[in-house]
């Protein structure tokens, strides 16, 4: 399938304390594969792996019920406004603090 899929199979693998235990995921995950295709399958649990470490198999389901698995991954604008404007230091300037004489 993909590295994400092999990620979200071995986290299904592992999570139990009996391999065996996580088996029946891994088939429903595989049908979600039939049902859906394995390429929107592989984009949506890098969408769940994006958001935890350890996603299920009902937010995998979710995001390709939902059609989120079509949409690209990208960063968000805030977090990188944000990173940007902190190598900068304050970039507000005095004109929006008020700036200026205060008597």
């Amino acid at each position: 399938m993909g590295h994400s899929t092999l990620l979200v199979v071995k986290h299904f693998l592992y999570m139990h304390k009996v391999e065996q235990q996580g088996y029946k995921s891994c088939a429903s995950l595989m049908k979600l594969a039939d049902r859906y295709g394995t390429e929107r399958l592989e984009n949506a649990c890098a969408k769940a792996l994006s958001y935890t470490p350890s996603p299920s198999l009902k937010n995998i389901s979710t995001i390709l019920k939902n059609g989120q698995d079509k949409v690209a991954l990208t960063t968000d604008p805030v977090r990188a406004s944000s990173k940007e404007s902190s190598k900068y230091g304050i970039t507000r300037g005095a004109s929006y603090y008020g700036g200026g004489d205060r008597s």
